[in-house]
């Protein structure tokens, strides 16, 4: 049995410029499939426009708001949301107030699978 808290897991940075804290993935975990992290975008720190190519990712807004941005269609975000990300699409989100939220990638999150030019 895995069970890894949050509070015990270290901050890092993606490639596309979000803190992480891994919950479970292939660093922390015997996960083959998916991984799951708790991302935090600051005021003013939008992410970095990319896409993956392999992984398919959901966000779940825990607090803050902010505005999706998914293949040039925008909507806000809020605490309750859950955003579907396809592969090969092309993605940013941005806070208008600090946003935490949980970002499950299916299959795990990896650096090489994060792309900013077509």
């Amino acid at each position: 049995m895995t069970i890894n808290q949050l509070s015990q897991q270290n901050h890092f940075t993606t490639k596309d410029g979000s803190s992480i804290r891994s919950i479970l993935d292939r660093t922390n975990a015997a996960v083959q499939n998916h991984s799951l992290a708790e991302a935090t975008v600051p005021v003013g720190q939008p992410t970095e426009r990319h896409y993956h190519k392999l992984s398919e990712e959901f966000y779940f807004i825990l607090e803050g708001h902010g505005t999706m941005e998914i293949n040039g269609e925008t909507q806000p975000v809020g605490p309750g949301d859950a955003i579907l990300i396809p592969s090969g699409a092309w993605h940013q989100i941005s806070a208008s107030q600090t946003l935490r939220f949980l970002c499950s990638c299916a299959p795990p999150y990896s650096h090489d699978d994060t792309y900013f030019s077509e």
